[in-house]
């Protein structure tokens, strides 16, 4: 019996995640309006020292007007792939955190948006590493400003990866420890900056996805002496900004969070994949960390045997309520 009823859960829920996809594509062959998406960040954003900072810069809007294409034009292509309307525009900063956008950027931002994705500097914050307080501040000061534009927009935070000159110089923040550890403690902070404004939407676990490339042993974890054989460098040059796999990575993590399908769906033959130069086992790996680091922050819905005592339950307590108990 348990096996038939799970069985059937599991076809209802193909089922209804295809009428997802149905609605998703029905939507945009109908000729509906695109749903807006603005991305706010830095260098991370916007794919320094990779191919990536020069991706289709045609596809999204640069409200700075500096021609970037950048991890927003990889969700961009993504989600065009997926059949879906998306107009998408980004607003960067090198080397700045969110309260540069807020005390700088302001006009060019506070505008009725669908989606906002944001992210702050990759310490957390420059002048005391790891504290995540201005984080935690300035998310809530601009989700609130484009809940005001907008009352339905869904803001989400992006944390973001190790960094492995933090971790393995001499003086860096994190020095001496695990290659994982930075990673866990930013999520940890934009965890508290979500929590701490209603009007923040979620987490995207973009550095989790790196750890999770790295612990599956995808990705190296110790560029300075080589990259060994068979594994990926998620990093740029510099050990710091990300390359062209790690903002690849980046895209597919943030493209399966904000339109809630399973970044495999886009297939072997992804087109970004392909222009960037990857093979497809590179892309096949990729879509499958960004899927299982997604999977592995939902909810697990409750086991048969947990609905049945809670039917059970319910049906006990209402008859004591009849008899007066």
């Amino acid at each position: 019996m348990k096996m038939v009823t799970t069985s059937l859960l599991a076809k209802l829920s193909r089922i209804a995640a295809g009428l997802v996809l149905t609605a998703a594509f029905a939507t945009t062959s109908s000729g509906a309006s695109a749903e807006t998406i603005l991305f706010i960040g830095n260098s991370f954003t916007y794919g320094a020292l990779s191919d990536v900072q020069s991706f289709r810069p045609s596809t999204v809007t640069d409200l700075n007007g500096t021609n970037i294409g950048g991890v927003p034009a990889l969700f961009k292509a993504f989600t065009s792939q997926a059949g879906l309307n998306y107009t998408v525009s980004l607003e960067t900063q090198p080397g700045s955190g969110l309260d540069f956008h807020y005390d700088n950027r302001l006009a060019l931002i506070n505008k009725p948006w669908d989606n906002v994705v944001m992210h702050g500097q990759s310490t957390l914050d420059f002048a005391d590493p790891g504290n995540p307080a201005k984080l935690i501040e300035y998310s809530a000061l601009l989700a609130d400003l484009f809940k005001l534009q907008n009352p339905n927009v869904e803001v989400q935070l992006t944390s973001t990866w190790s960094r492995a000159d933090q971790t393995y110089q001499v003086g860096g923040a994190w020095y001496g420890q695990s290659i994982y550890q930075m990673a866990l403690d930013v999520h940890a902070g934009y965890l508290l900056a979500d929590g701490n404004s209603s009007n923040i939407n979620g987490v995207i676990p973009v550095g989790l996805a790196w750890n999770r490339a790295m612990s599956y042993g995808v990705a190296d974890t110790y560029p300075y002496d080589g990259i060994d054989a068979g594994k990926l460098n998620l990093w740029a040059t510099d050990s710091y900004h990300a390359s062209n796999f790690g903002y690849y990575l980046e895209a597919l993590v943030i493209f399966g969070q904000i339109t809630d399908l399973d970044p495999r769906s886009l297939g072997l033959d992804e087109i970004a994949g392909k222009e960037l130069g990857f093979t497809q086992d590179e892309v096949r790996i990729l879509q499958q960390i960004a899927f299982d680091q997604l999977a592995a922050l939902q909810v697990p819905e409750p086991p048969v045997y947990g609905l049945i005592a809670i039917a059970v339950v319910a049906m006990l307590w209402s008859r004591r309520r009849r008899r007066g108990d």
